[in-house]
């Protein structure tokens, strides 16, 4: 298949356009910048210049292709505390894409979260989150909108990705919390630290996006998430460890001040099932798990900055 990915050239998008080419595919990817379409080119893809507020490329790409893969989000902006704008232009896309593949019988994957389902209880496929206005809330409306597209004749399905993507190279929350253990001089969690959740290696998130555009039935949900529930004490304590410093509580009334943005995402208790998942696509992760990968010290190695 001819296939197009959004945010091709980033975390997840990378590794996704080697998986798809080396099974067959041709891919063509959004590149918002010189160096991503180099990047893309390099890789083997074709690049399409634009970004996802460009609804007219989204449109006029996806009809051209045989699939669409829409992974882009304005990580920008959510990391720094526009959670809902980021959450709104995806909502744009997705209904670009809709207006392009209505009536085709083709494939359309939506990369979507776990995050919310059902806190404090282990989440599966069959659940719908609530939707009632928040930021957060705002993608799940996105991701019922796109399973939506059954009905006008597009083979949608949604991959709820665990919180975090975890690999050599993230930038995300992984990265972000040594970020601010480094900055703090200390490794925290919030309460008692039991709170749980979901990981996934992006290695294996590639193949899951991969057998989802070729296998995925229409208005089907997958749970992109290799390990149920990790709890975040535990990942305080191999940054600790990792960093040489000490692993402390922080109070919930005290978590925004010590955690910025993070606070909310952080305080999370979602642990999530990907077993019918499994079951359905023949999809089973085998790469390390995130207390695993934060052991082999690549995400101690360069320090960051905290958003």
């Amino acid at each position: 298949m001819r296939i197009f990915v959004t945010g091709a050239s980033g975390w997840i998008g990378s590794a996704l356009v080697p998986e798809l080419i080396d099974t067959g595919h041709q891919v063509v990817g959004l590149a918002r910048s010189d160096a991503s379409a180099a990047a893309l080119t390099a890789a083997g893809a074709e690049a399409v210049r634009g970004t996802v507020d460009d609804l007219d490329v989204l449109r006029d790409t996806a009809a051209a292709s045989d699939a669409v893969i829409h992974l882009a989000f304005k990580h920008d902006l959510a990391f720094t505390g526009d959670y809902q704008g980021a959450a709104e232009a995806d909502r744009r896309a997705v209904d670009a894409f809709g207006d392009a593949l209505t009536g085709t019988g083709r494939p359309f994957v939506l990369a979507s979260g776990l995050a919310g389902l059902k806190p404090g209880q282990v989440a599966t496929e069959q659940d719908q989150p609530t939707v009632d206005g928040s930021p957060t809330s705002i993608r799940s409306a996105t991701a019922a909108a796109a399973l939506a597209l059954t009905s006008r004749g597009v083979r949608s399905s949604v991959v709820r990705l665990a919180p975090t993507c975890h690999g050599d190279g993230d930038n995300g929350f992984m990265a972000t919390l040594v970020a601010i253990a480094r900055a703090k001089g200390v490794s925290g969690y919030i309460g008692d630290g039991t709170n749980r959740w979901p990981a996934l290696h992006r290695l294996d998130a590639a193949r899951l996006f991969r057998l989802a555009v070729e296998q995925a039935p229409a208005g089907t949900v997958l749970h992109g998430a290799a390990e149920e529930g990790v709890a975040i004490r535990d990942v305080a304590e191999v940054m600790g460890r990792h960093l040489d410093i000490p692993v402390t509580s922080v109070a919930p009334e005290a978590a925004t001040g010590h955690f910025t943005w993070l606070a909310g995402f952080l305080a999370l208790d979602v642990p999530a099932s990907s077993a019918q998942t499994r079951e359905l696509l023949g999809w089973e992760p085998a790469h390390p798990g995130l207390i695993e990968d934060l052991d082999k010290g690549h995400y101690f190695q360069t320090p960051a900055i905290p958003s």
